[in-house]
């Protein structure tokens, strides 16, 4: 495997102290260095098969990927979903989707849309998504519980949101430890948002996984 050292200090610089009372963390990513956060060793530990397949996602899914960066992710559920399905791939900054439709073009890929959204919503197409995917992106959110409210509002009855974040052990890649995000926090934030925690794949090295929804009552 190769040294990790260069895609650390990138997710690193996704991450700065903000408020005490909340312990927020909203810089953004810079666009300029998204080809750090791209190296080949992401796809073993990233296993980002095996995370679409939690979410079952397959030939003509709809899903987003929240945060897109430069489309790591979406071209991957691009693939997955196949020219029946479609990917949403969605940043707040528009240089992040200037850069998704150089990489879709490059990639002939017809079935992912670029999708500028704003802090406190997306802008996704209502109950319209099978599943909405976040990756390293939570600890950006400025109101997580508005935001999570609004991607529920797009997600199909069933649909599934997953968010990803790097463990607090402090083990692999990603910024300090300091500057991770507790998974119960996430959780209660959800919970506020209408959402239930219905999984918690743990087949991830150095990240959690948490699957929420709507539980049956």
């Amino acid at each position: 495997m190769k040294p990790v050292l260069p895609l650390v200090l990138a997710i690193a610089a996704l991450t700065i102290a903000g408020p005490a009372a909340r312990a927020q963390h909203t810089r953004l990513f810079p666009p300029q260095d998204l080809g750090q956060l791209e190296g080949p060793d992401r796809e073993v530990w990233q296993q980002p098969d095996r995370i679409m397949d939690a979410l079952e996602i397959a030939d003509g899914s709809a899903v987003a990927d929240l945060g897109a960066g430069g489309g790591w992710f979406a071209i991957r559920l691009a693939r997955r979903v196949g020219p029946n399905g479609i990917v949403w791939a969605e940043d707040i900054q528009p240089e992040m989707i200037e850069s998704i439709k150089r990489r879709v073009q490059r990639e002939q890929l017809r079935n992912v849309r670029a999708q500028l959204g704003t802090p406190l919503d997306p802008h996704l197409p209502p109950r319209a998504l099978d599943a909405v995917l976040t990756v390293e992106t939570y600890h950006e959110f400025e109101q997580p519980v508005t935001l999570l409210r609004n991607i529920d509002k797009a997600l199909k009855p069933g649909g599934l949101l997953a968010i990803i974040e790097f463990s607090k052990d402090g083990f692999g890649p990603g910024p300090a430890i300091e500057d991770r995000v507790d998974p119960e926090r996430v959780i209660r934030d959800a919970r506020a948002a209408g959402l239930d925690l219905v999984a918690r794949p743990s087949f991830l090295r150095y990240q959690y996984m948490l699957v929420f929804g709507h539980a049956k009552r």
